[in-house]
């Protein structure tokens, strides 16, 4: 539900230009500043190579999620525009003029850049043409062993007999001559689908370093094995991108596990939203690939190099080349949780907070194996939204159930693109005995929060709760920038107790006594907390809001923003990805200041801080300020009361604002400019500092335990 605030939507500013940013325009635009991290030449080549593949995987998943819509809407005749006054047809329009340019310089970087000095350094991608002898007696080994008998030629003649292509997994098209004597017959087409299992690099002998040469250039050098007896007139490498936009429609669904099961499905079948081919394509081809597929002639993109950049993260990940990387900035472990401690004892006497990746998730994983392990807890509940492939919490969760604890997992079957992994889990957990809830209807369940009810504590009971920024998730919590906050208050206890009855049974959702909680209350307390802020301003007093999300496009909060600033309240805000709010504009935004940094972390964390009157409420959240978080998930808004702890949030914040290195400050027409340091002042990179903090604060525990000096002895037996 939107909350009924007050506050007046401004579909213009002062100057009559559209008061908010076009949503697809400017997650293209955080797209190109991936890609500027991969033309940046101080930046280690094989980091510079994975930023590219990055760019090529947010640019797979913006076709996968949003276009898709804008075509059906298109489809259907409407004309409305949106918040930034673009029609749906405008929109597409606009995409595909910016992809355009973002292909061109993807390929430019590769091309022009990064390849040669890739091969300068060792990792060679081998072309046909260069291959030595003893290479392509190799490489047609490969082929015979490998290769051949796996991949599938099929022939086709129109749309109807087209095979069903994997979603963005590369294929070739071959296109044979007629017939000897039949010159005149039309032209015959036959698709080679590699599947998702194929390798795409296949290894070659080198002299020095390591060589590889693509799958798709080897199929072409030996293309008639698969035609035999017919002449290949060309060979082309393409690839589609379907909509996966696929509803599911929960209120008919008896079964949601069957319901999800068969959206996958569905979504292997969604139309074509983008094609990508070889430059090399002749008319012909292009002609008929365009047909078959419906292709829309505005999202077809001829590409001038290899296709599905986003491939190349296996090449970034290549072994034996550690100078071409990133130094390594191993987690630190927490000073709070002393070696031999259980995390349940810290975190009864205090709260603790945990900055990842710069401090281990291992506190989060040890929390929930001892509670398995723990004969006096009694009940485990825990979301589950995205987790790993082998994921410990899980395997955690699964040794609970099985030792006799009453374990309550809410798995939300409708997270996009790990439905399947979910699905797996989910059943895992049943045959385990724990009870499984698929989240609730019509929402899907973002919140991250692990509930530990364990004996113990003046009441007889005491709860452990964990509230995090980021998934349950070992291995993105090497990657994301994150926060954990572990507390055994009782009142947030009491609350997360609440929270789970109320998406587990039917009661009805209840007032917190702390958290909030979307799609209930959540718009509606950073609404008043702005309002605060807004009030202060105009009584003359100091005002502030400090906010970190990842993501800023609800109307109504950017609204209230622009009052706040009109008020006079100072706005710094960290938004990593699309922002919707124009910055800095006369009489609108005056005081509002955008930054979004792109680092060797995904920032991913979301921190909230009102100066409120000079008594702080700080926040850490699961939500972005976007409608689909505040109106259709269920999201939590965590308050940070612990004194320690939110001091430490808000100079994280004030760090993410001094950062002169990575930081790009947004520009009121959507772009983005970087910020460098002024003459005489200091480079500061946020993630940098953020990482050395960590490590002075193991360094400065370790110094304080070394109370006095124990020399080694020889041994008796030694003697």
């Amino acid at each position: 539900m939107v909350a009924d605030s007050g506050y007046r939507l401004m579909p213009r500013g002062p100057s009559n230009r559209p008061a908010y940013l076009n949503r697809e325009l400017s997650w293209l635009e955080f797209d190109q500043r991936v890609l500027e991290e991969a033309t940046d030449p101080s930046l280690p080549l094989l980091e510079r190579l994975r930023f590219l593949a990055i760019s090529g995987s947010n640019l797979d998943e913006f076709f996968r999620v949003r276009v898709g819509a804008l075509q059906a809407q298109v489809e259907q005749g409407v004309t409305r525009p949106d918040p930034a006054g673009l029609t749906p047809r405008q929109q597409l329009e606009a995409i595909s003029r910016r992809v355009q340019q973002l292909v061109e310089t993807q390929y430019r970087c590769y091309l022009e850049d990064l390849e040669p000095k890739l091969s300068a350094a060792g990792i060679r991608r081998l072309r046909p043409e260069t291959l030595t002898p003893a290479q392509r007696r190799i490489l047609r080994r490969i082929f015979e062993n490998e290769v051949f008998p796996i991949l599938t030629p099929m022939a086709v003649t129109c749309r109807e007999d087209f095979p069903l292509l994997p979603n963005q997994v590369l294929s070739v098209c071959a296109r044979l001559a007629p017939r000897q004597g039949d010159e005149d017959s039309a032209d015959r087409f036959a698709v080679i689908p590699f599947g998702p299992g194929t390798s795409r690099f296949l290894p070659l002998p080198s002299e020095t370093g390591v060589a590889h040469l693509l799958l798709e250039d080897a199929v072409q050098m030996f293309a008639d094995r698969f035609f035999a007896g017919e002449r290949v007139a060309e060979c082309i490498p393409f690839r589609i991108s379907r909509n996966a936009e696929v509803e599911l429609e929960e209120d008919k669904a008896s079964d949601l596990l069957d319901e999800m099961e068969q959206l996958l499905t569905e979504r292997r079948l969604a139309e074509c939203v983008r094609l990508e081919i070889a430059e090399a394509a002749s008319p012909q081809m292009l002609s008929f690939l365009t047909q078959v597929l419906r292709a829309p002639a505005d999202q077809t993109y001829r590409i001038p190099g290899p296709l599905d950049l986003a491939a190349f993260l296996r090449i970034a990940d290549q072994p034996g080349f550690e100078a071409l990387k990133y130094e390594p900035w191993p987690p630190q472990p927490s000073p709070d949780f002393p070696p031999g401690e259980r995390v349940v004892d810290v975190v009864s006497q205090r709260d603790v907070l945990l900055l990842h990746p710069y401090e281990s998730f291992e506190p989060v994983q040890r929390l929930l194996d001892e509670a398995a392990a723990d004969p006096d807890v009694l009940a485990i509940k825990q979301t589950l939204y995205r987790t790993s492939r082998d994921s410990p919490i899980v395997a955690a969760l699964l040794r609970a159930a099985e030792n006799g604890k009453h374990v309550t997992a809410v798995v939300e079957l409708k997270a996009r693109f790990d439905e399947a992994r979910n699905i797996t889990w989910a059943r895992r957990l049943e045959e385990a005995g724990a009870q499984v809830i698929y989240g609730v209807k019509g929402l899907k369940t973002h919140a991250k929060c692990c509930l530990i009810v364990r004996r113990g504590g003046e009441q007889g009971i005491q709860r452990i709760v964990h509230f995090g920024t980021g998934n349950y998730n070992e291995v993105t919590a090497r990657l994301y920038s994150d926060v954990s906050l572990m507390t055994a208050d009782p009142d947030l206890g009491a609350d997360a107790v609440e929270f789970f009855n109320a998406i587990t049974g039917y009661s009805q959702p209840q007032r917190y006594r702390k958290l909030e909680a979307a799609p209930l209350t959540l718009r509606d307390t950073l609404l008043d907390l702005i309002q605060v802020e807004i009030e202060q301003a105009r009584d003359g007093l100091p005002a502030r809001i400090l906010a970190k999300v990842n993501a800023l496009v609800d109307p109504v909060l950017i609204d209230a923003l622009y009052q706040a600033s009109q008020a006079g309240v100072q706005i710094k805000l960290n938004v990593r990805g699309i922002c919707c709010l124009r910055p800095g504009v006369r009489k609108l935004s005056e005081s509002i200041e955008v930054v979004s940094i792109v680092d060797r972390f995904l920032e991913h964390s979301r921190i909230i801080s009102f100066h409120h009157g000079g008594d702080p409420r700080v926040f850490i959240a699961s939500a972005d300020w976007m409608p689909r978080n505040l109106d259709r998930r269920i999201e939590l808004l965590v308050p940070v009361e612990d004194a320690e702890c939110s001091a430490r949030l808000v100079e994280t914040l004030e760090t993410y604002f001094r950062d002169n290195v990575k930081a790009r400050r947004l520009l009121p027409d959507g772009t983005h400019e970087r910020i460098v340091p002024e003459p005489g002042e200091t480079p500061l990179r946020a993630q940098q500092q953020l990482y050395e903090q960590a490590c002075a604060r193991v360094s400065m525990q370790h110094g304080r335990g070394l109370t006095y000096f124990e020399p080694h002895r020889p041994s008796e037996a030694a003697g």
